[in-house]
């Protein structure tokens, strides 16, 4: 019989390993490019390099937050501004000022500090409800394993986008 302290390192594990895989195709989608490339628009749509990885860099951000500490009142959906939400559409482009080592920068920091909150988590099963917004469901509660897992299906989906962008952009191809 397997003891539960190795059974949830070994999960930890290979969860981290999971999200580490999903990290690495995401960034490399960026390889080789200038900072002008990586804010380009290449599909019908707003998304381009660099503001995916911004935003995947502040999904990392604002749910390790959560895992610590539970929602902040800022996270309820009913009190937020049209600033806030300008400032999350920003999320998704490059900005004056934005490069692309400083937007890989941000997110290598991210990554870091979830890992070091995931490894050192005394219980993957601890939970905070979640906050308000349409998309939660009334009284939902997560725990940090589900949030994790949050993470990790929004980084794959995202290096997905980021491959189709990228191919769009100059015909290379990161998960081909």
């Amino acid at each position: 019989m397997t003891n539960t302290t190795q059974s949830s390192a070994t999960e930890r594990t290979d969860l981290l390993e999971a999200l580490a895989h999903h990290r690495h195709f995401l960034r490399f989608t960026t390889r080789d490019l200038t900072d002008e490339q990586a804010g380009q628009r290449t599909t019908a749509g707003e998304l381009c390099l660099g503001g995916l990885i911004k935003h995947v860099t502040s999904v990392e951000r604002n749910w390790a937050a959560f895992i610590l500490n539970g929602p902040s009142p800022s996270d309820d959906f009913s009190n937020k501004t049209e600033a806030d939400f300008a400032r999350r559409a920003d999320e998704f482009r490059m900005l004056p000022g934005d490069t692309l080592a400083g937007v890989l920068a941000a997110y290598e920091e991210a990554a870091r500090r979830t890992d070091e909150i995931v490894t050192s988590l005394p219980d993957p099963n601890a939970d905070h409800p979640l906050p308000e917004a349409p998309w939660h469901k009334p009284g939902a509660r997560w725990s940090a394993r589900r949030v994790l897992l949050h993470i990790i299906g929004e980084t794959a989906q995202h290096a997905g986008h980021a491959d189709i962008i990228r191919e769009s952009l100059d015909g290379a191809q990161s998960m081909a």
